[in-house]
């Protein structure tokens, strides 16, 4: 059976992505040659121009792909959790151990603010990360177990806290035990925030 159009122009733009994702994830967006990309994705440049408007555009669909399936994980460890401060901390220990694996830190940590610009890397942590903790934290106040404070406000700063922490890991000598660190700090701060008694 003789594939779509379609079909195959998904194929080649997963490829690329692929290709892309192991390589930038290995050694990094700066040390990947555009070539290096296409060949070992099997596809010409002209194909990587006609998915992507660039490498960068290339790099941003990696991104994009590695803070969602992130997103999916954190937000399938809070299902079935029984009580919001539990789920948070669980999600937050899930988020941190991700922080301990290369390709988070070097495609979501090191390389998306420096290649993106801070600017687009956080309207990517905003859009992944800030609306389920949004919903969270929004669940937290009408259950009275948050103080009537604006949401969006204490999301976004729990959210910067917490990609600070992410960013302390990523670049720490030892991050195990900065990872431990941070989860103690983090969790101790949301415990504060959300009564549970």
């Amino acid at each position: 059976m003789r594939r779509t159009q379609q079909e195959r122009s998904n194929s080649t733009r997963a490829a690329l992505i692929k290709a892309a994702r192991e390589l930038f994830g290995t050694r990094g967006y700066h040390d990947v040659p555009t070539e290096e990309i296409t060949r070992t994705a099997g596809v010409t440049r002209g194909a990587l121009y006609h998915h992507f408007s660039d490498k960068q555009g290339l790099f941003r669909a990696v991104v994009v792909e590695v803070e969602r399936e992130l997103t999916a994980e954190v937000a399938a460890s809070m299902t079935g959790q029984d009580d919001l401060l539990g789920g948070l901390v669980v999600a937050l220990n899930v988020f941190l151990d991700a922080c301990l694996r290369k390709e988070v830190q070097r495609i979501s940590l090191t390389d998306a603010p420096a290649v993106l610009g801070w600017a687009a890397f956080r309207e990517l942590e905003a859009e992944y990360g800030l609306g389920m903790l949004m919903e969270t934290l929004t669940r937290a106040r009408e259950a009275g177990l948050l103080a009537d404070v604006p949401v969006h406000a204490l999301a976004q700063l729990v959210l910067s806290a917490v990609m600070e922490a992410a960013r302390m890991i990523a670049e720490a000598a030892d991050p195990d035990q900065v990872r431990a660190d941070t989860q103690q700090v983090l969790a101790n701060w949301l415990g504060a925030l959300i009564q549970t008694g």
